[in-house]
């Protein structure tokens, strides 16, 4: 964070250029395991293998508040510390669940599973929409 006029700024980052990152490192690990550069080849098994649970973590950061990713929309920016307030709680475990790759069927049947609220259960989802929150990576096909 830098701080300007008494005020801390959020540092941006960007989703592609950290994944870029850790596409080298993968890249590298990979190809010291096989005994020669694997290339493009890693590069595609990252993204088949990683991208889309990498990208939901980066937008979790941002959703949150923690982390400013500049290709995700401006307004849902710690749009978690601003809404829920009085349902951390499920949020927590919604949040959790997403972490872990689940996607809104699986919240629904784990809320009818545990008897939650339905309704508070929707609206959180909803609030989130994982399903519009998704960026291509150049290798996805």
């Amino acid at each position: 964070m830098e701080q300007s006029s008494g005020c801390v700024e959020m540092q941006k980052s960007s989703v592609y250029e950290e994944c870029e990152k850790e596409i080298q490192l993968y890249k590298w690990l990979e190809s010291e395991k096989a005994g020669h550069d694997l290339g493009e080849a890693a590069i595609r098994r990252w993204v088949k293998e990683h991208w889309w649970g990498y990208l939901r973590a980066r937008w979790l950061e941002h959703l949150q508040g923690t982390r400013f990713w500049v290709e995700l929309d401006r307004g849902d920016f710690g749009l978690l510390q601003r809404r829920f307030q009085d349902q951390t709680l499920l949020l927590d475990r919604i949040l959790d669940c997403l972490k872990t790759g689940q996607e809104n069927l699986d919240l629904i049947l784990w809320a009818l599973d545990w008897g939650l609220s339905l309704p508070q259960v929707r609206e959180i989802l909803e609030a989130l929409d994982i399903n519009s929150r998704r960026l291509a990576h150049r290798f996805d096909n």
